[in-house]
């Protein structure tokens, strides 16, 4: 066999382990350390194994990574961000469909703290599925709202899936901030008037709430919620000003958090070592996938595949959109089986010499993709953030209605992606002017 072939075959066995269900980065750890050992030896593979995890590790922009999740966590633990919702129901629950819209909303501002889909699906899970069976909306419908509004949290900064491709893709983190935050806004905006809408001309979706809200009350959900959306702010703007790299922003969003924790009287010991153990957990496990793909990566290139792979797209003459087209349709299919950390890790490593050799602009295209492992925590039959909805509800809906109900939001983002593709300006104006 040749070096092309033996790549190519072993990539078709990290596809056959992972739809048996192997952990995405042992195969990928596996794999690559066998097919290195095959073509140069046990020496260079052994020596691979050595190298790769430090230079993947080593990277200063990585340390964001645990600085943001701790970030997350925290809120999330000490109940920093269940102000957000109410604030937002408050203030929107007058428009059609408004507790839908308030769910996105405190998603939204949640986003802007965790990084996390399944962290925004719980969250909002917990807080406004009951609120809406409770003002009689449908059960898919509602909570369809909130799975979908949980994606959010993979595009708005500080996106986790952003910082990893930027690291592989060598793009400024900075610049895919800026790029998620016009992409996730245009998102929210959509999922504003497509909730709206669906109640408008079906009225028994969302019945309106008969509630009257006085000024007094609006300004106190607000004062509630004003710490943490300030610091929220802080960081983001100190990011995009140069005063902080994304690390500091990160530990600086943590530490301020902690401080507001201590102060609302939210603060354990307890649910600090939750927020702290569970961060050590994500990083760990973020860290293994990482250093798979960069050992994939390297095996691809030694053996020739990704070159070859490379030069057989440009020779056959692909349209950039039809080539596009492509990557989309397989990003779906694998967003229904795979999660998208490991979707997209496993997928950088094919892909990257291909998009560089086409000269396309890997800021759009990390947006695109970040969009496209969001519509993935929904498709079935693994859509994360449905089953994430339908535990935290219960028995109060069935998965088959999600799922059903949440079809209008994925046509919807497979609209956003062709709106993005065609008018690339509405990603990629902010990090030109600002990154």
């Amino acid at each position: 066999m040749t070096d092309v072939s033996i790549g190519l075959s072993l990539l078709g066995l990290v596809l056959v382990l992972l739809m048996l269900r192997m952990p995405i980065g042992i195969t990928l750890i596996g794999v690559s350390f066998s097919g290195l050992w095959i073509l140069k030896g046990w020496k260079v593979a052994w020596g691979a194994l050595a190298l790769v995890p430090y230079q993947f590790s080593a990277s200063w922009v990585l340390s964001s990574i645990p600085m943001f999740l701790l970030l997350g966590y925290i809120c999330y633990h000490m109940n920093l961000t269940q102000g957000l919702f109410r604030a937002a129901r408050l203030w929107l629950s007058w428009l059609p469909g408004g507790l839908g819209i308030s769910a996105i909303a405190g998603s939204a501002g949640f986003a802007a703290v965790s990084g996390s889909s399944i962290a925004c699906s719980a969250t909002m899970g917990r807080i406004a599925v009951p609120e809406m069976l409770k003002a009689r909306y449908d059960p898919g419908f509602a909570a369809a709202i909130v799975a979908t509004a949980g994606t959010i949290g993979a595009l708005i900064p500080p996106s986790i899936i952003l910082i990893i491709y930027g690291i592989i893709a060598q793009q400024s983190v900075t610049r895919l901030f800026l790029g998620g935050l016009a992409a996730g806004a245009c998102s929210v905006v959509a999922y504003f008037l497509l909730i709206t809408l669906r109640a408008r001309f079906n009225p028994a979706l969302a019945p309106r709430l008969a509630e009257t809200v006085s000024r007094s009350e609006k300004l106190a959900a607000l004062r509630e919620t004003w710490p943490l959306i300030v610091t929220v702010v802080a960081v983001f703007l100190g990011i995009f000003a140069g005063v902080f790299t994304p690390t500091e922003a990160g530990a600086t969003g943590a530490f301020f958090a902690l401080m507001i924790g201590v102060l609302k009287g939210e603060f354990t010991v307890k649910r600090l070592e939750r927020a702290v153990f569970e961060t050590l957990i994500s990083t760990s496990m973020l860290l293994i996938i990482g250093i798979g793909a960069s050992l994939l990566t390297r095996f691809l290139t030694l053996s020739g595949s990704a070159r070859f792979l490379s030069g057989l797209v440009m020779s056959s003459g692909v349209d950039p959109t039809l080539l596009m087209l492509g990557i989309v349709v397989i990003y779906l299919v694998l967003g229904m089986f795979l999660e998208p950390m490991g979707c997209m890790l496993l997928t950088l490593p094919i892909l990257l010499p291909i998009l560089k050799a086409q000269g396309a602009d890997l800021i759009l295209f990390g947006i695109i993709l970040c969009k496209l492992l969001e519509i993935g925590m929904l498709t079935p039959p693994v859509g994360m953030n449905v089953f994430v909805v339908k535990s935290v509800v219960g028995d109060s809906v069935r998965t088959g209605e999600i799922f059903r109900a949440v079809t209008w939001f994925i046509l919807l983002d497979l609209g956003l992606l062709a709106l993005f593709w065609f008018v690339p300006g509405i990603v990629t104006t902010l990090p030109r002017l600002l990154g």
